[in-house]
């Protein structure tokens, strides 16, 4: 298959639009037959070529039939047009219709057309011309960005210009508002989901056509109407009221503000306070439950305050650095409501504290860790075989299987199937006789050796279920998450390393049947610690001490 693209925007390769063709030509390759070694792709520059406009003297029609009298790049970009299957036209949305350099390139295909006149089939137009050469089985698509908040309605102009090219339906389109966006590096992980559905669109378009499912991914909008319309007004960094010009700051800010979602609200409004430190520059972005204003006089109190050199931020937000790393290392302090920078997906989506990692673009729900599938074997064990070594091992061993049954939804770690594993061997030995006096401080010490050996890992126990609550998985590339998960799973592995020493001697006393409930007192304490220790910590750190 020959592929040509006749890219008609003045930027070039710095096109928006051009995104979406690559994305579109990288698809077309993925899916083309990997027997097809001839799969070539040839690209016009518009932006570099010497095509001047036609000059409709018809001389390609009776003095030199088939060849304009303008010596110019028009003649090698005909022969490229003869020699493609498939022409891909990339060009951005100008005043309703296509760029002027790109109109004076279609003008000049005048020497393809015979000058006799025929009826068309399709009832496009009245009268036409006949091809001067056999273009039967050759395909078009047509890809295109605008300004707009959406594509819908703002196309009529070019699709009747193509479909008197090309014919009715007989060319594809993908069509994209918001292609501005495609410019912005802090939005990256929404425009390439976009990109993804694009690629998918070539993919299949090589094989047979795009999919609906597809095409209807193709016509979302890539943000809200009101967002976009709001980013697209403060990105021009000129004050609507006054007309002067805005620090680069206060733009960042007012696009960053543009992101944010209502749907976040939770009946209490938040004041973000962002101070870029390099520029002595402060303003405030106020959440509420109808949208976000951004303040410029500081008269709000501030929920959170992020002190922070501008070029950080725009690295974090860009996906360049992760904004967990980047507080490890303090490049940036925060003050005040951290709960803020844990949950900032929540309220802006892909820009900023997170990192803009990309997510699958089919957003597959994913199953929770259940931390209770873990430790309900072990506590069975430590309740009943201290008050019944026979008995209370049979319940240990039922509890094992019902946990299964239990927590089917739920994802398995490790340290669930270890756990099960461990706790029937201990059930195994006390019923064939070892004295549950042995058994139950060993079951201490194997949990506590267990907990322990985590923290020498890259993922502590902990984290594989606290991550749950922190942007799942992709929590485990947090090293402030991270480092707070592996002090707390240090301290609970030393706790029940001790454990053991006490245990042995309660066992053998009249108290023996209280073994499990004694030992359950510190981890209550331990547990309210660990509550408060997640919250703390992190909120240390984020302050810079």
């Amino acid at each position: 298959m020959k592929v040509l693209v006749i890219n008609g925007s003045p930027k070039g390769k710095e096109s928006n639009t051009y995104k979406l063709t690559k994305a579109f030509l990288e698809g077309m390759e993925q899916g083309a037959d990997t027997s097809d070694s001839k799969f070539e792709v040839q690209e016009v520059q518009g932006n570099r070529l010497d095509i001047k406009s036609c000059l409709g003297c018809f001389s390609c029609w009776n003095k030199t039939p088939g060849k304009c009298c303008i010596q110019d790049d028009m003649r090698d970009v005909i022969e490229k047009i003869l020699w493609a299957d498939v022409t891909i036209w990339s060009f951005p949305l100008y005043f309703y219709t296509v760029p002027g350099e790109l109109k004076n390139l279609i003008d000049r295909q005048l020497p393809l057309a015979l000058p006799f006149m025929v009826e068309r089939e399709d009832g496009v137009g009245n009268g036409s011309h006949a091809p001067r050469y056999d273009m039967s089985g050759k395909k078009n698509v047509v890809i295109s960005t605008c300004g707009f908040y959406t594509a819908e309605g703002n196309y009529d102009g070019v699709c009747s210009l193509f479909d008197h090219m090309c014919g009715r339906n007989q060319y594809e389109t993908i069509f994209c508002g918001q292609g501005e966006l495609f410019r912005v590096p802090e939005l990256t992980q929404r425009t390439n989901e976009y990109l993804g559905y694009v690629r998918e669109a070539g993919k299949e378009y090589v094989k047979d056509r795009i999919s609906e499912a597809t095409r209807t991914k193709l016509k979302e909008l890539l943000y809200p109407k009101e967002t976009y319309e709001r980013w697209a007004d403060a990105s021009w960094g000129i004050d609507k009221e006054s007309g002067e010009k805005d620090s680069d700051a206060l733009v960042f800010t007012r696009n960053m503000a543009a992101l944010y979602r209502p749907q976040s609200y939770l009946g209490k409004d938040l004041v973000l306070e962002m101070y870029y430190t390099d520029l002595n520059e402060c303003y405030q972005i106020v959440m509420g439950k109808e949208g976000s204003k951004v303040l410029t006089d500081g008269s709000a109190v501030a929920t959170t305050r992020i002190e922070t050199p501008l070029s950080v931020w725009r690295s974090i937000a860009a996906g360049e650095i992760r904004g967990d790393e980047a507080l490890m290392q303090h490049l940036y302090k925060t003050k005040g409501d951290f709960n803020l920078l844990l949950k900032w997906d929540d309220y802006f989506g892909s820009a900023g504290g997170s990192g803009g990692q990309q997510k699958t673009p089919l957003h597959i729900p994913q199953k929770d860790t259940n931390m209770n599938m873990m430790l309900l074997p072990w506590m069975a064990l430590w309740i009943f075989a201290a008050i019944n070594g026979y008995a209370g091992s049979l319940v240990s061993i039922g509890v094992c299987a019902l946990v299964q049954l239990i927590f089917y939804q739920n994802k398995k770690t490790l340290y669930d199937i270890l756990s099960g594993a461990l706790v029937t061997g201990f059930s195994v030995a006390t019923i064939i006789g070892v004295s549950e006096r042995i058994v139950v401080p060993l079951s201490y010490l194997s949990f506590g050796i267990m907990w322990t050996a985590t923290c020498f890992g890259r993922i502590p126990l902990t984290a594989y279920y606290s991550m749950n609550h922190y942007n799942g998985e992709d929590a485990l590339n947090n090293p402030l998450f991270l480092k707070t998960n592996r002090i707390l799973t240090l301290m609970w592995g030393i706790l029940y390393l001790i454990t053991p020493v006490w245990t042995y001697f309660i066992l053998g006393t009249e108290i023996a049947s209280l073994t499990g409930a004694i030992n359950s007192l510190l981890p209550i304490f331990m547990g309210i610690f660990t509550v408060w220790f997640q919250k703390w910590y992190p909120a240390k750190v984020a302050r810079g001490e």
